[in-house]
């Protein structure tokens, strides 16, 4: 059993909890800024106090997940049980993959990812560091997501698409097509929204 500290202590972090003790872990701690948050044990800076532990980032922000993965902390994997996961696939250090998500043969997911509730990542995709991709979601084969996308509810991108870093699609978008500047993209099929 390995101990662990969520950076975190909000609604996205509670769930990584419940994923890391349903791999037989303990959570021992709770780090939040926001010291009002239920549970939190402290500061993020507290960090320095769990030496010989494990850490999972619980923030859903990519840009604050990215920081906190420059600390030099020893971090955790955090899969579901109840996921399916190609045995060809490759998951980066630090990302979460949820209950019942599918990841399938030959897929790289980056460092720090989030891999929803239900999310469906079919063969042959990269997924890049940072990157969520939420409930839901479906990616059809040969997918490339950039780093710190956020790919939203239910949205779908079709079989050998590549979409660029820092590219944000919305709940139930649909991607026909190459999306090539960062940006926000809505719709069936999506356009960018400036």
């Amino acid at each position: 059993m390995k101990k662990i500290v969520i950076l975190g202590a909000g609604g996205h972090a509670h769930v990584i909890a419940d994923i890391v003790e349903a791999q037989g872990n303990q959570v021992i701690a709770f780090l939040d800024d926001n010291i009002e948050q239920p549970d939190c044990s402290g500061p993020i800076s507290d960090y320095k106090k769990y030496p010989d532990v494990e850490f999972v980032i619980g923030i859903g922000n990519a840009e604050i997940r990215e920081k906190f993965s420059k600390l030099g902390l020893k971090w955790h994997t955090a899969i579901h049980p109840s996921a399916i996961i190609s045995v060809s696939a490759k998951i980066g250090e630090g990302s979460v993959v949820m209950p019942n998500a599918v990841i399938n043969a030959r897929t790289v997911v980056g460092k720090h990812c989030i891999v929803n509730t239900g999310a469906i990542v079919e063969h042959d995709n990269v997924i890049g560091d940072y990157s969520h991709i939420s409930v839901g979601a479906n990616l059809g084969g040969t997918v490339s997501i950039g780093s710190h996308c956020w790919i939203g509810i239910g949205a779908t991108v079709r079989n050998n698409v590549n979409i660029c870093d820092n590219a944000f699609l919305g709940a139930g978008a649909l991607v026909i097509k190459n999306i090539e500047e960062s940006g926000t993209y809505v719709g069936v099929p999506c356009k960018e929204i400036k």
